[in-house]
């Protein structure tokens, strides 16, 4: 596999690969449920630790 072949595949296929997983990424972080655990993700800075006395 020479230079340019490698370059057309990446071109062609990489961008639809790049694409998908960006589509899968904010598909994940949109799913029905994600906003509680989004929520408990977000406040678990101001929970106290129980060794922290």
């Amino acid at each position: 596999m020479n230079y340019e072949a490698l370059r057309h595949f990446a071109d062609s296929w990489g961008l639809l690969f790049m694409a998908l997983v960006f589509l899968t990424l904010i598909g994940w972080t949109f799913r029905p449920g994600a906003g509680r655990r989004h929520e408990q993700a977000a406040h678990m800075i101001f929970d106290e630790d129980k060794n922290d006395v």
